[in-house]
């Protein structure tokens, strides 16, 4: 397929979309894209980035109608003959401007979801006196592991359907990381933490359609993590373990 010359770029400003011609470039970024356009057509665009190297997740946006991490999605990936591309803040948070757009209620889900470790030896999240180790080769390590790369950019909260319209709900990274906690034999807080994503809002409203599992930049699997929760909350309410 021939690349195109110039890339046709919509860019959502909070009203509608304002568009920009900038020049198609080898190896180009999306992220390269917008900062171009912030640096050197329009200095009021707002936007957010960090790392560049797909380690912080911070520059997350909505790509031609799809969640990704700007600074690891090359132009040629998601654009056409036509150079078209459509960039959008992540959906369903709130927007503070432009493409950047408000994580707080995302966070507020993983405190919600009892997102916190909590030693089992340590009352109120203190350090512990000594080290617990845990045997990489061990079940519960590998099942503690399964979830643990989860670095927080939203892109499968942005990406589920069910917080789309229910914006109450959980979502996948909170509950990943309350199954994380769940499986790891260090952590004493798993009965508060099991009653947290017990509810309405929580596992059993997932749809496991799977949209975040598809779309994890870091390869995780958080629809999985859900059904385990489900689960845990079934075996532990049959044998009266709550």
């Amino acid at each position: 397929m021939a690349e195109p010359a110039s890339l046709k770029v919509s860019v959502w400003r909070g009203d509608a979309f304002q568009r920009y011609e900038v020049p198609a470039g080898t190896n180009q970024t999306v992220l390269d894209v917008v900062t171009h356009i912030q640096r050197e057509i329009d200095p009021s665009l707002a936007y957010r980035f960090a790392c560049r190297v797909g380690m912080c997740g911070s520059c997350a946006m909505t790509v031609n109608g799809r969640a990704r991490w700007t600074c690891r999605t090359h132009v040629k990936r998601v654009v056409g003959e036509d150079g078209a591309l459509e960039l959008r803040p992540l959906a369903n948070l709130p927007v503070i401007r432009d493409l950047a757009a408000d994580l707080t209620p995302f966070f507020e889900k993983w405190q919600r979801a009892r997102g916190t470790f909590q030693p089992k030896d340590a009352a109120e999240g203190a350090v512990p006196e000594d080290f617990a180790v845990v045997p990489p080769a061990s079940k519960a390590r590998r099942e503690a592991d399964a979830g643990i790369e989860c670095i927080g950019c939203g892109v499968c909260y942005a990406s589920c359907d069910v917080v789309a319209w229910n914006s109450d709900y959980l979502g996948p990274a909170a509950m990943n990381r309350a199954w994380t906690l769940v499986n790891d034999v260090r952590d004493g807080g798993r009965a508060e933490r099991l009653d947290a994503v017990a509810g309405d809002a929580g596992c059993h409203s997932c749809h496991s359609t799977q949209s975040c599992t598809e779309r994890c930049p870091k390869n995780l699997d958080p629809s999985s993590a859900i059904a385990g929760l489900k689960r845990t909350l079934f075996w532990d309410t049959l044998l009266g373990r709550r």
